[in-house]
């Protein structure tokens, strides 16, 4: 069904008011309607800021418009916010992601919501508060144990290490025990694989927190390899 000239309006007053409805799969009417995901978003964005009149044609802009994409980024996240007004940006990414659309790298599209007031708790206008982010992968990895809980018998502690400016994980790993040489075995296997950073950070408490202010056996190893703490 694709759309012309005829009946252009009636088709995308049609399209939105099925596409509106909860639980509408957008991407399957767009495919009943002829139109791609992009145009339908765009028509439902329209219809829901501004009604009927959004459904009217417009005036071309320049092919190379530098604004553009970031409108178009920014319509696709109204639309998806206004489904899912609770989720943050990294949900909103990974759901427009999963409807086929390409997005751009998650802080972009944090950015863009924070400017328009789309974050959750946050209004136009308003940024969001920011992280710093390091400038290139291997400049700063974060350690931390997360809790530990019964698990064969035993008891599970998952060491988890991230690459501040990538966010990957490097390590994601069920430790017996947070004992020094249990966290040296399993840096040392994920160093063989990506190589040292020049920093790490970890939070205070068992095996690298010192109340004394003075280094601990995993900061003095981790420092002899070249690496800051």
């Amino acid at each position: 069904m694709p759309w012309d000239a005829r009946d252009t309006m009636s088709l995308r007053t049609e399209f939105v008011l099925f596409a509106s409805q909860d639980g509408a799969n957008i991407r399957s009417l767009c495919r009943r309607f002829g139109i791609s995901p992009a145009t339908g978003y765009k028509w439902l964005q329209r219809w829901t800021v501004e009604g009927e009149p959004g459904l009217q044609d417009r005036p071309r802009t320049p092919h190379h418009s530098p604004n553009r994409s970031s409108d178009d980024v920014t319509a696709l996240l109204r639309m998806a916010h206004n489904r899912h007004e609770r989720w943050g940006a990294r949900k909103i990414k990974r759901w427009l992601e999963d409807q086929g659309h390409r997005m751009p790298a998650f802080s972009t599209i944090h950015n863009l919501m924070a400017r328009h007031g789309l974050l959750p708790g946050t209004a136009p206008g308003i940024p969001a508060t920011g992280r710093f982010e390091h400038d290139a992968p291997n400049r700063l990895w974060q350690m931390d144990f997360k809790g530990h809980f019964p698990f064969g018998g035993g008891r599970c502690h998952p060491l988890t290490l991230l690459d501040d400016h990538s966010r990957f994980s490097l390590c994601l790993t069920h430790c017996t025990d947070e004992r020094r040489e249990t966290v040296q075995q399993q840096l040392v296997s994920v160093f063989e694989r990506y190589g040292l950073p020049d920093r790490m950070t970890m939070d205070n408490g068992s095996p690298w927190g010192d109340t004394t202010g003075t280094w601990t056996a995993l900061e003095l190893w981790l420092m002899r390899h070249g690496i800051r703490v």
